[in-house]
C-alpha cells in the first residue's frame, strides 16, 4: 500500500488555482486577500487537511514559536505530570502549546534538551533543575528576554524567577505531628544525591522538629535512597537496627512506595510513617497513609502566570514562589505500638 504523503502549500494552492503567495498571504494574515479568496482557501486547508508548519514560519519571520519548553527529571513521576497539567491550564488560554522532554537527573542532558528547545525558539523556557546543572548559559537568553522560570528546585549560575514548595515548613509539620503522637526515633528517608535542594530543605525540617522537641539527632536514623527497591532496602536496614526507629519520615512520593511496599511485606504496622507527597490511593491503603502534601497543579499554574508576565513585559527582579504545604492526618501516624515478637513453637521460630 503506498504511503500517504502530507498536504502542502502548494497542494492548497493547485485545489483553489491560486499562487502558494495568495494562500501563504491567506494563512499568516500578512497581505491583502479578496473575502471570496479567503473562503475558498480555508475551505481547501479543510478539505486537504492542511497543516501550516508554525516552526518554519516562526524562523523565516524571525519571531517565537508558539511553544513552552519543560525539563522535567522523570516522565513517570506522577507529581511532574499534575505540575504540566497545571501549567497547560494557563498557557492554553494563551494559545500556547507545552512541549516536554526528560533529563532523566543528567545534567548534560538537561543542556542538550535545552538547547533544543532554545533552537526551536520556544516562547517559554521552563526547568526543574537536574543535579549538578550549571545554568549559566541561560544568561544570554534571558537577557534577551526569553522567560525562564525554575520549578521546584532553584537554578544554579543564574538569576531567574523560581516556584518551589515549603519544603523545609512541610517537613517540621510532619515530623512535629509525629513527636506529638510520642515517638521519639524517627527515621528519615531522604531523595538522593544528598546535595539535592529538596533534599537538603526536607533534611533541615526534619532537624528543626527534633531540636524544637528537645530530641538528639541521630545519624544513624538518616539515610537517602532514589528509588521504590533501594528506599525499600534502606527501611529493612533502619527497622534491623539495635535500637530502630518507631516511626519513619519519607522524603518523596518514590521513596514512599518502597517504604510502604517493605513495611506491607513484613507486616510491620507497629510502624507509623508520615510522607512528603500525597500518593494515589493513600487514603485507602490499610492503615490510610499520613501525608504532607504538595500543590503540583499551583506550582505549575504559578510558574505559568510568572512566565506570561515576563512576556508581556514585567522586568522586575527575579523572584521565588513558595507553594504551601498541608499536613492531611490518616491513619498511619499514630501512637507508637509494640514490635512483633517472636516465639519458637516445634523447634521452628514464628512471629
Amino acid at each position: 500500500m503506498a504511503a500517504t504523503r502530507r498536504p502542502t502549500l502548494a497542494d492548497v494552492a493547485r485545489e483553489v488555482g491560486v499562487s502558494a503567495k495568495t494562500v501563504s498571504r491567506v494563512l499568516n494574515e500578512d497581505g491583502p486577500s479578496s473575502p471570496e479568496t479567503r473562503q475558498r482557501v480555508l475551505a481547501a486547508v479543510a478539505k486537504l487537511g492542511f497543516q501550516p508548519n508554525l516552526m518554519a514560519r516562526n524562523i523565516r519571520v524571525g519571531g517565537p514559536d508558539t511553544t513552552v519548553g519543560l525539563v522535567v527529571p522523570d516522565l513517570g513521576n506522577p507529581f511532574f505530570g499534575t505540575v504540566a497539567g497545571g501549567m497547560e491550564d494557563v498557557v492554553r488560554d494563551r494559545g500556547l502549546t507545552l512541549l516536554m522532554g526528560s533529563s532523566a537527573e543528567d545534567p548534560e542532558r538537561e543542556r542538550v534538551l535545552t538547547q533544543t528547545f532554545l533552537a526551536r525558539q520556544v516562547s517559554i523556557l521552563m526547568v526543574v533543575p537536574a543535579s549538578g546543572a550549571d545554568h549559566g548559559y541561560l544568561k544570554a537568553p534571558r537577557a534577551a528576554g526569553l522567560p525562564v522560570v525554575f520549578l521546584d528546585r532553584p537554578g544554579v549560575g543564574l538569576s531567574a524567577d523560581c516556584v518551589v514548595s515549603s519544603n523545609r515548613s512541610g517537613v517540621h509539620e510532619g515530623v512535629s505531628h509525629l513527636v506529638a503522637q510520642g515517638h521519639r526515633r524517627i527515621g528519615f528517608i531522604g531523595d538522593l544525591p544528598v546535595r539535592l535542594y529538596t533534599r537538603r530543605e526536607r533534611l533541615a525540617g526534619y532537624r528543626s522538629a527534633l531540636e524544637e522537641a528537645e530530641l538528639p539527632y541521630d545519624r544513624a536514623l538518616v539515610t537517602g535512597a532514589h528509588d521504590q527497591e533501594t528506599a525499600a532496602a534502606v527501611t529493612t536496614e533502619l527497622l534491623g537496627l539495635p535500637d530502630p526507629p518507631t516511626a519513619l519520615f519519607a522524603g518523596n512520593n518514590i521513596v514512599a512506595m518502597g517504604v510502604v511496599a517493605q513495611l506491607t511485606r513484613s507486616a510491620r504496622k507497629d510502624v507509623a510513617l508520615v510522607t512528603f507527597d500525597d500518593l494515589p490511593l493513600a487514603d485507602v491503603l490499610e492503615p490510610a497513609l499520613t501525608v504532607v502534601a504538595q500543590d503540583p497543579a499551583a506550582i505549575g499554574e504559578a510558574a505559568a502566570r510568572t512566565a506570561l508576565s515576563r512576556l508581556d513585559g514585567d522586568r522586575s527582579r527575579a523572584r521565588t514562589i513558595t507553594v504551601p504545604t498541608r499536613l492531611i492526618v490518616r491513619g498511619s501516624s499514630g501512637s507508637p505500638r509494640p514490635a512483633p515478637t517472636s516465639v519458637e513453637v516445634g523447634g521452628r521460630t514464628r512471629p
